[in-house]
């Protein structure tokens, strides 16, 4: 069971709308809008070098979502995007080397990610937004809030990583072991299902490990310069360690702590869950909306 949870979570560390038609990352694509309230628009902009794909479902105030390693928006948000679109602007994001956003020749790392989500935002006209990251897309939101405050509002890290301390110490010598053929079948399918090169997917799957493998702490005093309210979540038995998040509830000045029963992502429905059949983003959601809609 232990090797299971370590695995949900490298996968996820590492590795609605959309559907799965195929799609060229470098077309130059036009936003789509229905009157359809089912519907919503997509598209794909230059940032930094690459082609980066999005989606922005619904009305209202901006939310930002920003899902794990080795996912697409379906896999991390396809249960809670629907929910979030009823009384909010829903923009989701996938980044470098995912789904049907395009590679650059260059490793990934979190900083990136983050100054490519604020590019982005800046050419959808989005002077501030709420973000939610899950997983590695935490620890993108982390980046986010350390080096663009400016278009900050509220931030929900779902299981983020911020030190190597931060899991288990057995999760280092599992990492360095990842294969792609032991990667989730869900995730694999859910990658070539809106991109067919299976040479990006293991570019995708390699350059996620890679990063992983040579992840560094964030240093204390970034995670004081946070302003921005948090809500932190993880799950109780997450690849992120309760000391690690109380930590950062710590640290992070205006920051909550949930610590949500069950398994890594199962707590908004990620795709490597959906088979354990739970329901806790049926409770968990309305608390988040609660986070971002109250004052804090």
């Amino acid at each position: 069971m232990k090797k299971t949870i370590l695995y949900l979570g490298l996968t996820c560390l590492l590795a609605g709308c959309g559907g799965t038609e195929q799609q060229s990352p470098d077309s130059e694509q036009k936003p789509s809008a229905s009157n359809d309230t089912a519907s919503c628009q997509t598209g794909h902009l230059p940032v930094n070098g690459i082609k980066m794909y999005y989606q922005i479902h619904g009305s209202g105030k901006p939310v930002v979502l920003i899902h794990g390693g080795g996912s697409t928006i379906e896999t991390t948000f396809g249960r809670v995007i629907p929910l979030l679109a009823r009384h909010r602007k829903v923009i989701a994001v996938e980044l470098q080397a995912h789904g049907r956003t395009s590679d650059r020749d260059a490793d990934e790392s979190f900083e990136q990610d983050a100054d490519d989500v604020a590019v982005l935002l800046k050419k959808l006209g989005i002077g501030k937004a709420d973000f939610f990251g899950f997983s590695n897309g935490g620890t993108t939101t982390l980046q986010i809030a350390i080096r663009h405050p400016e278009i900050v509002d509220k931030i929900v890290l779902g299981s983020a990583l911020a030190k190597r301390s931060g899991v288990p110490a057995e999760f280092w010598g599992f990492i360095r072991q990842a294969k792609l053929a032991n990667m989730p079948q869900e995730l694999k399918d859910a990658y070539l299902s809106v991109n067919a090169d299976t040479a990006g997917l293991r570019r995708m799957h390699d350059k996620d490990a890679k990063r992983v493998v040579n992840f560094k702490d964030i240093p204390d005093a970034q995670l004081r310069s946070i302003n921005a309210p948090a809500m932190i979540i993880i799950a109780g038995n997450d690849v992120i360690i309760p000391e690690h998040a109380l930590q950062m509830q710590r640290q992070i000045r205006r920051a909550q702590l949930a610590i949500i029963p069950g398994l890594h992502g199962e707590y908004i429905g990620e795709i490597t869950t959906m088979k354990l059949r739970s329901h806790q983003v049926n409770f968990v959601l309305p608390m988040i909306e609660h986070f971002l809609d109250g004052k804090n």
